[in-house]
């Protein structure tokens, strides 16, 4: 990667919506070695008030304004999925690298189309799957990797939440049920997460199939999905995604079972993780940092000043949003 020649990386947001508030903006100023120095909104006002909130001395409502500030080193494409493409091969064709938004993109040709344009102007990619750092996951991938379960035989992924689209009218339902700005529905933005960290402890997805349906008839894309999928170490995967289930099947785990015991943990809901072996069951809390993503976010600055390598990059979350693809190929076909 080519080094940023800054002390500090000065950073630029694109799309400083919800995201942007807790989960991710701060860090960016809050690090050592980073700058949050500008950030851009469509919306004026909007861009302005963050901008005074956070203290971040400029804002744009024009994101090849920002791009192309010279005192911007990087940017952090922050936007629904429709635009990541987008904003990110202008970020890398004006010379900057770019952190951006997970899924990386609407489908797995865009994330391609990424990675040719990162290639070409030898400008890094890198995407938020800040799960690959967080303590509970770390701790999950060591105690697999020191054989606290055995070899590692199957993975069992439960995904079901309840709709708050059942009481909205669609123009008040949220973009990621709209498949033109998400690629899909909520499977996309969230058994993302999922498919990524798997990537990271079992190595890439080898084969996948799925069967997606809309059951509720709510919104346009897919609520109901079901699928399997065998990673290149040999694990395979089983997974459950419901968006429509009456608040009382709510659920949420990643179960991992080897030949001498389990790890069952929830990859949303932030509880304690459960290990089963033969000396017992134990639990395990961890604390999260304030800002979730920072410790991906710390990573990046790090690489960006040539020091260490992020764990979440763009050819690792390219091989998420092809099997994401794979596993709903068949429900938008029929649409």
């Amino acid at each position: 990667m080519k080094n940023i020649d800054h002390h500090t990386i000065r950073w630029g947001i694109i799309g400083v919506g919800n995201v942007t508030e807790v989960k991710s903006g701060p860090a960016f100023y809050k690090l050592p070695h980073s700058k949050l120095v500008a950030v851009m909104r469509r919306d004026a006002e909007k861009a302005a008030d963050y901008a005074r909130r956070h203290k971040v001395p400029k804002w744009y409502s024009n994101a090849s304004e920002l791009i192309n500030d010279e005192e911007v080193d990087a940017i952090y494409v922050a936007t629904p999925p429709d635009s990541h493409a987008k904003y990110a091969i202008e970020t890398m064709r004006a010379g900057k690298p770019v952190y951006v938004e997970k899924p990386m993109a609407r489908n797995y040709s865009e994330c391609l189309e990424m990675l040719k344009v990162s290639e070409e102007t030898g400008m890094p990619i890198r995407v938020a799957y800040y799960r690959r750092t967080l303590p509970a996951f770390l701790k999950t991938k060591e105690l697999i990797e020191s054989g606290a379960i055995g070899t590692p035989l199957m993975v069992n992924i439960i995904l079901h939440k309840e709709a708050a689209e059942r009481k909205q009218k669609p123009e008040e339902m949220h973009w990621h049920v709209f498949p033109e700005i998400a690629g899909a529905g909520y499977f996309f933005d969230l058994a993302s997460h999922q498919f990524d960290y798997l990537d990271f402890i079992f190595g890439k997805v080898t084969e996948v199939k799925g069967i997606a349906a809309n059951t509720a008839g709510l919104y346009p894309a897919e609520d109901t999905i079901s699928g399997t999928w065998k990673h290149e170490s040999g694990v395979i995967g089983n997974g459950s995604w419901c968006f429509v289930v009456n608040q009382n099947s709510t659920e949420d785990y990643i179960q991992i079972i080897g030949d001498k015991g389990e790890i069952c943990l929830p990859c949303f809901s932030h509880g304690k993780m459960t290990l089963k072996t033969v000396d017992g069951t134990e639990e395990l809390a961890f604390e999260n940092p304030e800002h979730i993503s920072q410790n991906l976010v710390e990573q990046v600055v790090d690489e960006l000043r040539g020091i260490g390598k992020s764990v979440s990059t763009g050819e690792s979350a390219a091989r998420t949003s092809w099997v994401l693809d794979e596993m709903v190929k068949d429900y938008y076909k029929q649409q």
